[in-house]
């Protein structure tokens, strides 16, 4: 996985169409962005030009997720890409995302699901949180390879239903710590996309968003990353209340722990 870093910086504006400076140290790359219309113009012929043509899909989502308040000259922040990224792999939630993190390389990469580990360990969570009470609750069960069923539920405070996800999967892989193999089943984009593709950006742009703020949850992500050093992991995504068997157990016992005095 070969990440590039480039340093950011907005120069100026003209009818909200703003000129962006990119620089890798070695040289710089202009472009013009209107983030309204969602127009992306290359200014410069040069080789930096034509590493961000390589990579335009990850550079205007980026541009395009950029809250409108901060674009204005003057704004810098750090940019990572992915090199030769395949996007739409991805982002088919159909296929299975493979974390690698045996070696110091942190390979990640897309399979079909008849090409995933057969014999492994299965993580299933699912997690709910009522925002007007301020609570909420999770649940995984643990697959063991014999098929053996065990099952954890917690209920949570004040912390979100994407960072209840989060939880809940570290919880189960902490026990599943002298685990090479393990296959992540969940309904969350969220838990999904951290590790595989985010996380190795952040590590390059002091866990920074878009956006020049800081990445929320920043402990439990770092946790998440150390915790699966060594390990095989398999994101496999399901739809949420779509009759997933163990997904529907979760979410029920989710709610369960939630709603528990």
């Amino acid at each position: 996985m070969k990440m590039l870093l480039f340093k950011m910086e907005i120069i100026d504006v003209y009818n909200n169409s703003y000129k962006i400076k990119i620089s890798d140290n070695i040289e710089d790359a202009l472009i013009e962005f209107d983030p309204l219309k969602k127009e992306l113009n290359f200014i410069l012929n040069n080789n930096l030009t034509n590493c961000l043509k390589a990579n335009e899909y990850q550079l205007r989502k980026m541009l395009h997720n950029k809250r409108i308040d901060t674009y204005y000259v003057g704004f810098k922040v750090k940019l990572v890409l992915r090199s030769n990224k395949d996007v739409a792999a991805f982002n088919d939630r159909s296929k299975i995302v493979v974390l690698d993190k045996r070696t110091t390389n942190n390979y990640s990469y897309v399979i079909d699901e008849n090409k995933c580990e057969e014999k492994i360990y299965k993580i299933f969570s699912d997690a709910c949180y009522f925002e007007n009470k301020k609570y909420g609750g999770f649940a995984f069960i643990i697959e063991d390879l014999e098929g053996n069923y065990k099952l954890h539920t917690e209920k949570v405070q004040a912390i979100g239903s994407s960072q209840a996800e989060l939880t809940a999967v570290i919880k189960a892989i902490e026990l599943l710590k002298n685990i090479e193999k393990i296959r992540i089943v969940t309904d969350s984009q969220y838990v999904r996309k951290g590790l595989t593709e985010w996380i190795p950006c952040w590590k390059l742009n002091d866990f920074k968003t878009i956006n020049g703020e800081p990445v929320k949850n920043i402990e439990n992500w770092i946790l998440f990353d150390n915790i699966c050093n060594g390990k095989y992991i398999e994101f496999q995504w399901v739809k949420g209340h779509s009759n997933h068997f163990e997904n529907s157990l979760c979410d029920m016992y989710a709610r369960d722990a939630a709603t528990n005095v």
